[in-house]
């Protein structure tokens, strides 16, 4: 189990500050499993909904087909492209209705991508070449369309910044849940086992005169095994303040990227709303 850090501070909880811990469990690029201490299921949860529909991501959103021979419309090629996911660099540019262009298009708020291929082969997300190095394809080996022998496609898509509660094309998080951690104590078991075999995970076993948890992070808190037991020695509880988030990222960042850009915004809009409601009379 790797070592906590905390990702946010300064948040109120259950109407007092307090310091949010983190533990990681699994971290890679491409998801996390996270349990977050000292916080409540309405904090995680908006955690979860910013994931979702709030971080800004670099998505295709308009496609200039010049030539195209192949089996598929322009418009199906075009959807095809808005649904490949792209690495973002926000720091480079801004979501159009934010830039000093005024939304009409610029090398601020987006980046423009050329595809140009000739059959017979497979066209790829690699093959889709862009103005710039820091926005592309997160998975080079996305299959867009396969072309015949004399067949063509010859476009021009440019990508901009969105946020996911806009379009799903710029939805960064994916696969985003919690559950309240599980908690489980067994007292005076007279080991009949009717609970380990009740266990759908699997994460009951008997040892040393009882029955023990192998792994409560697995535990779905379905607490079948409660039902079965006929002398109420297992008891399944769930901890209020301590939470199991899982989340995945669509490649357009880290896992960790997510999660700090996440925070960051939630910690904004908190921020924010404590201003203006300073100012109410």
């Amino acid at each position: 189990m790797a070592h906590a850090h905390d990702v946010a501070d300064g948040f109120e909880v259950n109407g007092a500050e307090t310091m949010i811990e983190v533990e990681t469990i699994e971290l890679t690029d491409e998801k996390a499993k996270l349990i977050l201490k000292n916080t409540n299921n309405a904090f995680v949860n908006s955690l979860r909904r910013i994931m979702l529909s709030e971080v800004p991501t670099m998505a295709i959103d308009e496609v200039n087909i010049y030539d195209n021979t192949s089996v598929l419309f322009d418009e199906q090629i075009a959807l095809r492209l808005a649904l490949i996911p792209l690495k973002t660099d926000m720091e480079s540019y801004s979501i159009p209705s934010e830039c000093s262009c005024g939304g009409e298009g610029c090398t601020q708020c987006q980046v423009s991508l050329v595809l140009n291929a000739e059959g017979p082969k497979v066209v790829y997300s690699e093959d889709l070449i862009s103005t710039d190095q820091k926005i592309v394809p997160s998975d080079q080996k996305i299959p867009i369309i396969e072309l015949k022998d004399g067949q063509k496609l010859f476009l021009e898509a440019i990508a901009r910044p969105g946020l996911g509660r806009d379009h799903a094309k710029w939805q960064a998080g994916i696969a985003c849940g919690y559950k309240n951690m599980p908690r489980i104590t067994i007292t005076n078991c007279d080991q009949c086992n009717a609970c380990v075999e009740e266990c759908a995970p699997n994460i009951l076993k008997p040892e040393g005169g009882t029955i023990v948890v192998t792994d409560p992070l697995r535990c779905t808190l379905c607490r079948l095994c409660e039902d079965v037991c006929e002398v109420d020695a297992i008891k399944v509880e769930e901890d209020e303040r301590t939470i199991l988030f899982n989340f995945e990222t669509d490649g357009s960042y880290t896992a960790r990227e997510l999660l700090l850009q996440s925070a960051n915004i939630l910690q904004r809009k908190v921020r924010t709303l404590r201003e203006r409601l300073q100012t109410l009379q």
